[in-house]
């Protein structure tokens, strides 16, 4: 027999006055999200390693009226993982939204040109990364009942790229991360999901495209709509996640890459 659903109301997305942490929030698609989440008033813990570009970021939110706060962290320690996810529930009293979004590219070059402690340190920042924030934040969100966290992981996280072994390996990790987190905390009321970018206009690919001339247009060449996409609009789609109107939404890897994956 066929089914008859009945129309729903049209949900819009509502995060005023929940709480969010993001790390990464320097520079980039970071600073482009605790920018959407003030300006949707989310109450925010700005967090990256580099204290200069966070405080600017916090800055920039606070500007809007938000209430946004800066905490300096290192993704690579798990002491300061937790430090940050405590500070938000402490000033906050609650953690209802997180964006797991520190990463670094780390060098271009074959794997057998890549020293072992620099791949070590792209999956210690982008992996482990991951997996220390959500180990702080997932009991925290399942002890109140909900909350979405989103990791950003990449198209590199879906197909191949030489040149970036250990990135391309830290991102596909990342997503299966966040299916597993995905299945482990649904039962909670916990949502993880992942955000893949593709080409985005960041401080990550002006250093790219340093490292390899012409290596922006031969990617560019090969995507769809012919452009770069921009920190706005890859922030959209991760405020989308976090949102109630995401809410049948979990262990997803929403790309944000102007068709790259497509073909």
């Amino acid at each position: 027999p066929r089914v008859r659903l009945r129309a729903g109301p049209v949900v819009t997305p509502t995060l005023a006055d929940k709480a969010a942490v993001v790390t990464g929030a320097a520079s980039g698609i970071g600073r482009a999200t605790v920018l959407a989440f003030a300006h949707a008033g989310t109450r925010v813990v700005a967090a990256d390693v580099d204290a200069a570009g966070g405080e600017a970021t916090a800055a920039a939110a606070r500007a809007t009226g938000a209430d946004v706060t800066f905490v300096a962290c290192d993704v690579r320690s798990g002491a300061d993982v937790d430090a940050l996810v405590a500070h938000a529930v402490t000033r906050f009293g609650r953690l209802d939204c997180a964006v797991n979004n520190a990463g670094v590219e780390g060098l271009l070059a074959p794997i057998g040109d890549c020293p072992e402690a620099a791949a070590a340190q792209v999956l210690d920042v982008n992996l482990m990364g991951v997996w220390r924030c959500l180990h702080a934040e997932l009991p925290r969100m399942a002890a109140q009942g909900g909350g979405a966290i989103v990791n950003t992981a990449s198209v590199a996280g879906l197909v191949g790229a030489g040149g970036l072994a250990p990135y391309v390996a830290s991102k596909h990790g990342v997503v299966g991360l966040t299916k597993a987190a995905a299945l482990e905390y649904a039962a909670h009321g916990v949502r993880v999901n992942a955000i893949c970018p593709g080409v985005i206009q960041t401080p990550m690919v002006d250093r790219l495209a340093a490292a390899s001339p012409g290596i922006v247009e031969a990617l560019l060449a090969v995507k769809p709509m012919g452009r770069l996409g921009t920190p706005e609009e890859v922030a959209a789609a991760i405020v989308w996640l976090c949102s109630d109107a995401a809410s049948f939404t979990t262990g997803h890897a929403l790309t944000v890459d102007g068709g790259y994956v497509v073909p």
